[in-house]
């Protein structure tokens, strides 16, 4: 369900994974047990999930939300802390999902809480989201530097982030521990740019050299290179059909994640 939320946005295309992959480094920094630190991880891969309920009209917007359309925008905890309500396990990922946004100052959404009242897995997902978003090409805007929206960060320590967990993602981030996933989609998967029209076009490991791949913004084709552990895309000329631009799920990447979390967990036990 979140990958089909991220399938719906060609700007943000490996979101999920790099929110998630953020939060565990985050979480085994601090020395969190493992079962917390794969409940964090797996709060980060679903953590936009409510976004399935938001129209494609804003979800997909190339320029600012108004303030009206921000406002269906802040709807998505709750919708996602809805979808999830009579899912077994849905305790692991609800906090993540419907506090992501809420800030210690109290000026977050969806239920302004403050201070000590955000969870350690919202606190942290809260940070690692917004460090992705800055760092993410949009089509308003290109991706800042690391260092830009590090300092960012710290100058919003505090007020939209909790203290210690700022601190110590800022940290990880000038030593270089984030470097491989920012503008990545997977492991050693640089994302790409649509060559006609701008927006990201993801990429798999599973492609190979001459494998074709879309824009799901404009529809465009793009054959796939690989150069040894260079990886880029070029225009064919051609566009997909409606086959070609149905959303895809990347289940091996998903099966990853799953056995990832397992692994902690069978670690805490």
């Amino acid at each position: 369900m979140a990958s089909m939320v991220e399938a719906r946005d060609p700007y943000t295309g490996g979101h999920l994974w790099r929110v998630s992959q953020f939060s565990r480094i985050l979480a085994e920094d601090a020395g969190l047990p493992s079962n917390v630190v794969a409940r964090i991880a797996l709060g980060g891969f679903l953590h936009d999930l409510g976004k399935i309920g938001v129209p494609d009209a804003i979800l997909n917007k190339p320029g600012k939300l108004t303030n009206e359309e921000y406002e269906v925008i802040k709807t998505h905890p709750e919708v996602g802390s809805r979808l999830l309500a009579d899912h077994p396990l849905a305790d692991l990922a609800r906090s993540a999902i419907l506090s992501h946004h809420e800030m210690p100052d109290g000026r977050g959404y969806p239920h302004r809480l403050s201070g000590a009242a955000i969870s350690v897995d919202a606190s942290i997902v809260g940070v690692c989201d917004a460090f992705d978003a800055m760092t993410s090409t949009r089509p308003y805007r290109k991706g800042m530097p690391i260092s830009k929206a590090l300092s960012i960060i710290q100058e919003n320590i505090g007020s939209q982030f909790h203290t210690d967990w700022g601190q110590r993602f800022i940290k990880l981030g000038e030593a270089g521990h984030l470097n491989h996933i920012v503008g990545h989609s997977e492991p050693s998967i640089p994302l790409q740019e649509c060559p006609m029209c701008g927006p990201t076009i993801v990429v798999s490991r599973n492609h190979a050299e001459g494998d074709h791949v879309y824009c799901r913004s404009c529809g465009s084709e793009a054959a796939v290179h690989r150069e040894g552990s260079q990886l880029s895309i070029s225009s064919t000329g051609r566009r997909g059909n409606k086959q070609d631009l149905e959303p895809a799920i990347d289940n091996n990447l998903l099966n990853e994640l799953a056995l990832e979390s397992g692994r902690h967990l069978a670690l805490a036990a």
